[in-house]
């Protein structure tokens, strides 16, 4: 037999990962509207941020300025090319496209910033991996429309595909129709993943109940026929264009062998990671989720083309989210874990970070196995990372050991996936350059190679330090993840 060959294959796509509302700032400049993301306010480990339909005085957005890439883009792009990244996951802002979502025709001056970012991603010869809908829908469609809870919103979102598909077939290869789809399956979806405005009193982002699964669900529908759709006529301008799905992958262990929780483990595997996969990779609804709908009263309205739409308009790559996992019990357990959109109870064999989410790397090798075993298509891991507390020394160095620690830990379990037979193709850690904390709001919750001067306030510099870490994944990415 020959040699087990542990290593990355030639030309692995070694970059990093953003979120246009998490970074890009300029909220209204540029011809840019409104979008969900700016309406939200900052908040913390402890306070959940607000929903504010109306813009407050005297409140903090931190979308509205974010980090600033709008204006410090190349100054950014040019630290990403010295750790030597092959490719940048970056989204764009819908708004910045169509300022209201129904407009009738795009903003040049936001197709141009985009034209201008990804010419200097191409001086560096930088692939962009670009997310298409990253919980930043127009504002607009959620007041007129309550956003995907109508079908509607899938015609503005192929229009808006369709623009930057023709405007930019030259530039991007790889595409993603939607950031973490499958957060719709869960309440904490409605607003952030599915544009729709929770009841007055139910505004809190991290504690929106909005437990109507009937609306989620449906509004869920209408994003698949939408992805399906776009996939479609991307490859119909573009043929060789790869577009993904993906998924913030919630790895569920049983908490123990109990037939009920390891049952159960399997049920939330299914209907929280593989429904959404499941319809996107093989073009239909599988039956578990058919009979978790009828025991729901859960009635998915299609209109009579959809099931050939979701055949049609299956994606390429397998693209998903990975940062901790937790378990499950059919028994009812207090000992609860944080987590990115979904937490579980604590699992007692692993340490957890800062924020309590559990530190499990050998959990990316499971899911990664699960993943490719089920498809068979490539994938890539596009985001995964440690968000921590980072100190500047007096001799202004920023020592994040524990990022180093974390990131080297996971790249390893990827390596021995590869090893299994995973065709792993790309890995994007999250939030590559200090960015606002999606679910918290804050900054001091970093995750960056490169420092961002800036506080939970909103004040700061700006100014970008490289960390420790920028110069050790720069060794990662040199020596194709040999050296780490």
């Amino acid at each position: 037999m020959e040699n087990l060959i542990k290593k990355f294959p030639e030309g692995f796509l070694w970059g990093g990962a953003t979120a246009a509302n998490q970074c890009e700032g300029a909220y209204n400049e540029g011809g840019k509207g409104l979008s969900t993301a700016d309406i939200l306010t900052s908040g913390s480990r402890t306070t959940p941020r607000r929903i504010t339909p109306v813009l407050e005085e005297g409140t903090y957005y931190p979308s509205h300025e974010a980090i600033d890439f709008y204006h410090r883009y190349k100054e950014d792009i040019k630290l990403f090319a010295e750790m030597g990244f092959k490719v940048f996951r970056m989204s764009i802002a819908w708004t910045r496209i169509f300022p209201n979502g129904d407009d009738a025709e795009p903003n040049e001056e936001g197709l141009k910033f985009y034209d201008n970012v990804f010419a200097e991603l191409k001086k560096y010869n930088i692939e962009p991996l670009v997310t298409i809908s990253h919980y930043e829908a127009p504002y607009n469609l959620t007041k007129k429309y309550n956003g995907w809870a109508d079908r509607k919103v899938i015609d503005f979102y192929v229009k808006y595909c369709e623009t930057i598909f023709k405007r930019y077939k030259d530039v991007v290869k790889y595409w993603l129709t939607f950031n973490e789809i499958n957060a719709l399956t869960m309440p904490f979806g409605t607003f952030g993943a599915g544009a729709m405005m929770p009841p007055e009193g139910n505004r809190e982002l991290t504690n929106v109940s909005l437990n109507n699964d009937q609306i989620r669900f449906q509004a869920l529908h209408h994003q698949f026929v939408a992805s399906a759709k776009a996939v479609k006529l991307g490859h119909e301008i573009n043929k060789d264009f790869k577009i993904g799905c993906m998924i913030a992958y919630m790895c569920t262990y049983p908490l123990t062998c109990n037939p009920e929780d390891v049952l159960l483990a399997q049920q939330k595997d299914n209907l929280n990671n593989f429904l959404c996969s499941d319809v996107q990779v093989r073009g239909a609804y599988p039956n578990y989720a058919k009979r978790y709908f009828k025991e729901n009263n859960i009635d998915i309205i299609m209109e009579e083309n959809d099931e050939k739409v979701l055949k049609e308009g299956r994606v390429d790559f397998y693209a998903f989210s990975y940062y901790s996992s937790s378990c499950v019990s059919a028994k009812h357990v207090n000992n609860k874990t944080g987590g990115n959109i979904f937490s579980g109870i604590k699992n007692p064999y692993l340490k957890e970070s800062e924020w309590g989410w559990q530190i499990d790397p050998k959990g990316l090798r499971w899911a990664l196995n699960n993943i490719y075993n089920r498809y068979q298509i490539p994938i890539m891991v596009v985001e995964n990372g440690l968000g921590a507390v980072d100190t500047v020394e007096e001799d202004g160095s920023i020592n994040d050991d524990y990022r180093i620690e974390y990131l080297r830990e996971h790249i390893k379990e990827m390596k021995e996936a590869i090893a299994d037979g995973v065709d792993l193709i790309g890995y994007t850690p999250w939030g590559c350059i200090d960015l606002v904390s999606g679910t918290t709001g804050e900054m001091e919750k970093r995750y960056g190679f490169i420092y961002v001067d800036k506080d939970n306030e909103g004040k700061g510099t700006l100014k970008r330090i490289p960390k420790k870490s920028f110069y050790w994944y720069k060794k990662v990415i040199e020596t194709n993840g040999e050296e780490l």
